[in-house]
């Protein structure tokens, strides 16, 4: 099981470890709940993108037909951008708990339906890209995998729900690893699975463990009420939320549009990353470097949760973004592999902690039960940027930039920056979208918008900080007046009982009231 910060976790940049407060009882067991769902969605995201990215690798395969595969992924790309609202929207009306398990459902029914179909028709059926059972396979397995990106957006509000305000930038930082384990997997392992094992086999794995996380969540415990009724989301697709939610925090959607600008320029990297590593490696080898540079993510998840952000993420989140442009200039200034393996590397370490420097502002200037739908529009906005650049850039490289740089003149132009070596033109496109990060990162900076999300993170941060503290202390307070000893209070049963004093006589007078006395 993954580890979660602790007590003894590293305080975030600026801060020593004593300053953490110890953890209530409360705390701890939501940070124990927190590490369930982190590994649960581990093995849910894991699973989805192994399967979803081993069909594309089947479908070409056996199709050599790059329309079909361009076709499957655009979908996937437009689908996830379509459903995140709608997915927001589900996880603020609903418990965190129940939105994973009705998400791990839909995936495990869909994936069991695909093998239900592999079985029942022969492979050249599914394989046709013009008749139907290519579609209805390929779309109920499209299916399974958008669905699991509603656990993505559950997850961010479950940091919020769990995880005390000091320590969610280490929570997203796991956050990140896990992306990155994810990330990791597809890479290498289902290309392995199509190719030993076929796609039979590879559906096999991925129903095992879907179940698997199915089963795993049912016993998971979240401690959450029930939301209240919002009656302004008058539908799942509700735009008016979550804009509503957006502007009621000053500057908040200047920090949004700024994230899907930097996935704009991200499209380029991944429409022509893979292209100019195959320039300098056969396949295979290509394949090795690729996976083991994304281990930069895993990397960076794990410093981001052992040092946290610092005490402003957005200003960590724009040195970061400046530094990733940097990287991206330059990884392919020469064509020597190295260079490239190890810039992919570390420009892969640094996205985890851009991401939670977004999640964590989010989690805290956004109100608990509006922050599905605010998840839900980021997501929706970063997951239409980078395949619009995407789609732009490559036809403009491959018909326009590559044959110009690439020509005797374009050679003499541009050799002195970017070298003699192959595929130079894709080197020149890099160069510039790096400076182009730059520039947005410095821009960012001077913009209000800036100062504005800097100014609430740290009134509402530390508001939260003494909200969680002031109950810590009553908690604290309250049972050592639960622990104090029985004794300190006489109780009834041992005083001693009342004597009655009566006449010389032995009998009270007629009618008279006899005397009572209590002996001490």
């Amino acid at each position: 099981m993954a580890e979660t910060p602790t007590d003894t976790a590293a305080a975030p940049s600026g801060d020593a470890p004593s300053a953490r407060p110890p953890l209530t009882a409360e705390q701890r067991h939501g940070m124990r709940s927190f590490a369930q769902v982190l590994v649960n969605t581990m093995v849910a995201n894991v699973t989805t993108s192994f399967l979803w990215f081993a069909l594309t690798f089947w479908v070409y395969l056996e199709t050599r037909n790059v329309m079909a595969t361009g076709i499957v992924g655009g979908a996937y790309m437009l689908l996830v951008a379509v459903f995140a609202m709608v997915f927001g929207t589900i996880v603020d009306r609903h418990r965190k708990r129940s939105v994973f398990i009705f998400s791990s459902v839909a995936t495990t029914i869909a994936f069991v339906i695909s093998g239900v179909i592999f079985l029942m028709q022969p492979e050249s059926a599914l394989l046709d890209f013009g008749g139907p059972w290519f579609w209805l396979f390929s779309g109920i397995i499209l299916a399974g995998a958008v669905v699991e990106q509603m656990r993505n957006i559950a997850l961010s509000t479950t940091v919020t729900l769990l995880v005390p305000v000091d320590r969610r930038a280490n929570a997203n930082g796991l956050v990140g690893t896990v992306q990155g384990m994810a990330f990791i997997v597809t890479s290498v392992f289902s290309g392995l699975a199509v190719g030993f094992l076929g796609m039979g086999g590879t559906l096999v794995i991925a129903i095992v463990l879907t179940a698997v996380s199915l089963a795993h969540i049912l016993f998971v415990r979240i401690p959450e009420e029930r939301p209240a009724r919002d009656d302004a989301a008058s539908s799942l697709l509700d735009v008016r939320g979550s804009v509503a939610a957006i502007r009621a925090v000053p500057g908040l959607f200047v920090l949004l549009f700024f994230a899907m600008f930097n996935n704009l320029i991200g499209g380029v990297y991944m429409a022509l990353m893979d292209p100019y590593g195959l320039e300098l490696m056969p396949v295979q080898w290509w394949g090795i470097v690729f996976g083991v540079a994304s281990t930069g993510f895993v990397v960076g998840g794990l410093v981001v949760a052992a040092r946290g952000l610092g005490p402003n993420p957005i200003r960590t989140m724009l040195l970061l973004v400046i530094l990733m442009g940097v990287l991206g200039a330059a990884f392919t200034i020469r064509d020597w592999w190295p260079l490239y393996a190890v810039g992919i590397w570390l420009y892969m370490a640094l996205v985890p902690a851009v991401e939670a420097a977004e999640q964590t502002v989010i989690q805290t200037v956004v109100p608990f039960e509006r922050q599905g739908r605010v998840f839900g529009l980021a997501s929706a906005m970063e997951a239409s940027a980078a395949p619009i650049t995407a789609f732009l850039i490559a036809p403009l490289a491959q018909y326009a930039i590559i044959p110009a740089v690439e020509s005797a003149q374009g050679a003499d132009l541009w050799g002195w920056l970017v070298g003699d070596g192959i595929a130079r033109g894709i080197a020149v496109i890099f160069f510039f979208a790096g400076l182009a990060t730059v520039a947005l990162g410095l821009v960012a900076f001077t913009t209000k918008a800036y100062r504005t999300v800097s100014a609430g993170y740290a009134e509402r941060s530390a508001a939260a900080e003494a909200s969680e503290a002031a109950e810590a202390s009553a908690t604290a307070e309250t049972s050592v007046a639960d622990e104090r000893p029985a004794a300190v209070e006489r109780p009834a049963a041992v005083e001693r009982p009342a004597t009655v004093e009566v006449s010389a006589e032995g009998e009270g007078a007629a009618g008279a009231e006899p005397t009572v006395s209590r002996e001490s």
